[in-house]
């Protein structure tokens, strides 16, 4: 399986963390400030742009640096990208479901049909696409999961 290479390059610092404005913040357990700058350059336009972040966090200075920031934001991101592909294709966001084990069971089911869905994937075939069509024919559907004796030979593309 080949990674996809970066539609553009991305330089990021973290500086300006302060805890001398933590008395005039309304947030609670604040212990620090700071802010990110991003500068990214579209690789195929060759055009540029810049973004500054102002974030406010509980980790006090002396437990987070502003290295120790930059990493921790850059990890949140890995994690909500994940997270993307749960809220786009099952719009999880919004779910009603939200007592007992039911939340944490309905997001195993629904990543374990992501990963099936992935194994079938071809190349520039999007999982929305995937799941419209399972949506309509779901026969399709035992022969993915190779429910149906007729489907462990050959699944339908």
């Amino acid at each position: 399986m080949s990674r996809r290479r970066p539609a553009s390059t991305a330089a990021r610092s973290c500086s300006g963390c302060t805890d001398a404005l933590n008395d005039y913040l309304d947030f609670p357990h604040v212990g620090q400030c700071f802010l990110i700058e991003r500068e990214s350059v579209e690789k195929t336009t060759g055009k540029h742009s810049s973004e500054v972040v102002l974030g406010v966090t509980s980790r006090p200075s002396h437990n987070a640096c502003p290295e120790r920031l930059l990493k921790l934001n850059r990890g949140h991101w890995t994690i909500e990208a994940k997270h993307h592909k749960l809220d786009w294709n099952y719009d999880e966001d919004r779910s009603r479901i939200r007592t007992g084990r039911g939340p944490e069971n309905i997001t195993r089911l629904r990543r374990f049909a992501l990963g099936v869905l992935k194994s079938f994937q071809k190349p520039g075939q999007s999982i929305a696409a995937m799941m419209r069509r399972l949506g309509r024919r779901s026969r399709t559907v035992m022969d993915y999961l190779r429910l149906t004796s007729n489907s462990r030979a050959t699944v339908m593309a």
